[in-house]
């Protein structure tokens, strides 16, 4: 991982839904979450939900997939893995 790309991480994570959305998609891991889903649990209307998602998957934060007719997403697990070991990696 490089510097920008830990930045962008950290600046998608840096918002109160976003980082509430990526803890609740830790906790279900392995099950990806439908999108209806996320936002009913969180009580996150579903444009403003698109958004944020949005956000995190081009962070690299969340993986996605269509089935059928939905959108499920789950937490890159491994690309927080590497957030961690970058920011541990002079220490």
């Amino acid at each position: 991982m490089d510097q920008n790309t830990a930045i962008e991480a950290f600046a998608a994570l840096a918002q109160e839904s976003r980082m509430t959305i990526y803890r609740m998609l830790v906790r279900e891991e392995p099950r990806e979450v439908p999108v209806g889903e996320i936002s009913r649990k969180l009580d996150i209307l579903p444009s403003t939900l698109s958004g944020h998602l949005a956000v995190l998957k081009r962070a690299g934060l969340l993986k996605s997939r269509r089935h059928q007719r939905e959108i499920r997403y789950t937490a890159n697990i491994t690309a927080m893995n590497e957030l961690i070991s970058f920011m541990l990696e002079d220490c």
